[in-house]
């Protein structure tokens, strides 16, 4: 599991005009709190924390929070963006146990091609693209790695089917599904249905013409009639 060392200021003025001003030196309001430890109102510089997180670990690395001298192993617990930018507003830090459990969210990465379900027209659907999961901080995989190379279209692969890493258990049921196979096209007619499908037409199409013209006919008869009667 990724660790790495994140320098925060402490001492922060909070409201939202404080914040606002904050953000706009690449400085982003955060707060770092836990068991047996009151809240505390800190700021990371925009640059670091990016840094931090870069790794494959990402929103799940182990961070040594340095606060005044003080280190917080702890991680990310929630990052609020911009609605519009995506900027990073706000982040909640929490102080982890490093020998206790906690519940964190791994990305589900697929690996492998489903040749059987391409050959069938259809697609793999990843329907969980995280998964939840208990686990001490240190044992977090970066990543859930799923092989669908044996995938056909009758295929669902559902939480109780995963290989999940020694000390890491899933939150959820053993039949939720995790990756499904979707059709993506209808079976083409063959080439008997098509003919038939044709031949349908054009006899509807003549039969529309040939009602038309008995139809022009009646209608010449008729103003003949007319014509003798006068």
């Amino acid at each position: 599991m990724s660790e790495t060392v994140l320098t925060a200021s402490s001492g922060r003025s909070t409201g939202s005009a404080n914040s606002r001003r904050r953000r706009a030196t690449d400085s982003i309001p955060a707060v770092v709190y836990g068991e047996g430890m009151d809240p505390i109102s800190i700021s990371v510089e925009r640059r670091d924390l990016r840094k931090a997180l870069s790794g494959r670990a990402a929103m799940n690395t182990i961070l040594d929070l340095s606060i005044d001298g003080t280190v917080y192993p702890a991680i990310v617990k929630d990052m609020q963006r911009h609605p519009v930018k995506r900027t990073v507003q706000h982040i909640d830090f929490i102080q982890i146990n490093l020998s206790n459990e906690i519940r964190v969210s791994v990305p589900v990465h697929l690996t492998g091609t489903a040749k059987a379900v391409l050959d069938e027209g259809g697609l793999v659907d990843l329907i969980r693209n995280e998964l939840e999961v208990l686990t001490t901080p240190r044992s977090i995989p970066d990543e859930i790695v799923v092989d669908v190379s044996d995938m056909d279209m009758d295929t669902t692969i559902t939480i109780g089917d995963l290989s999940l890493p020694s000390g890491v258990t899933a939150v959820g049921e053993d039949d939720w599904v995790v990756v499904t196979a979707l059709v993506m096209r209808t079976p083409l007619l063959d080439e008997e249905d098509a003919a038939a499908e044709a031949a349908a037409a054009e006899a509807a199409l003549e039969d529309g013409e040939a009602g038309a013209e008995g139809a022009d006919a009646a209608a010449g008869d008729a103003a003949g009639g007319n014509d003798d009667s006068e």
